[in-house]
């Protein structure tokens, strides 16, 4: 199977350096070892210690290179920051005393923010020719809302509209903690503290369940789907008005 390019949502916490690290060594079922692994760090405006995922993709880096016999064969990795800030904003913060009525009064910020990650992704890919995007999601983690099945499958679709395949080859495997330490260890990598930049809203409390969450994003991604549209085709004007500002 020829070699493709790869991109992954990474934040630096242990699910996405496990992910990375699975990448490199060609070891994802059914995934080849990829030529280029684009390592995409979202910033949505709310994180703090912006040095901590750098610092750790450059250990891991070292020593996973250092593992790999075939030093011909070892991926390129480029790790690329991308601003979703005005998306996570259009999507959620700039609407939420209209939003939350609507959708049984949850606390859907954490979808709103992936939903934009991931539609920063999409084009992202489209435009350097990076036909899979993996994330990292797991099912020890599906309390987040945007962790859930739900999410998965309305994203993944969203993204095939536009040739990008995204997966998420770890949910099942990595039921527990035990299993993405074990994991990590094995390559040699540190397998505990935070690598991720601390999110304003990490832990945020929500009791959103699927209708909820299935509800506002089949609200939302059409208009995604339109933001999509415009910036691929250089329609800054287009774009810009899908998500204006909350205050103009």
């Amino acid at each position: 199977m020829e070699r493709q390019d790869m991109a992954i949502l990474f934040s630096g916490g242990s699910d996405s350096l496990a992910l990375y690290s699975l990448a490199m060594a060609g070891s994802l079922p059914g995934i080849p070892r990829p030529r280029n692994i684009h390592l995409l760090h979202m910033l949505n405006g709310m994180g703090r210690f912006p040095d901590f995922p750098k610092n750790r993709l450059k250990v891991a880096k070292t020593i996973l290179e250092a593992q790999l016999p075939a030093k011909e064969d070892i991926p390129e990795t480029c790790y690329i920051e991308l601003d979703m800030g005005r998306l996570f904003q259009g999507l959620w913060l700039d609407r939420y005393e209209e939003l939350m009525p609507r959708f049984n009064g949850k606390n859907l910020v954490c979808v709103a923010c992936k939903l934009a990650m991931h539609t920063r992704a999409i084009i992202y890919c489209v435009q350097n020719y990076v036909p899979l995007f993996l994330a990292g999601y797991a099912k020890k983690q599906s309390f987040f809302p945007e962790q859930t099945r739900v999410f998965m499958e309305l994203v993944s679709g969203l993204s095939e509209k536009f040739g990008i395949r995204t997966a998420f080859p770890l949910y099942e495997e990595f039921n527990s903690e035990l299993v993405s330490r074990h994991l990590l260890e094995d390559f040699g990598l540190p397998s505990t503290g935070g690598g991720e930049r601390k999110c304003l809203f990490c832990q945020t409390l929500t009791t959103a369940r699927g209708k909820d969450i299935k509800a506002f994003l089949l609200e939302m991604i059409p208009k995604t789907e339109q933001y999509i549209d415009h910036r691929l085709a250089f329609r800054v004007k287009e774009a810009a008005e899908i998500f204006p500002p909350g205050r103009t």
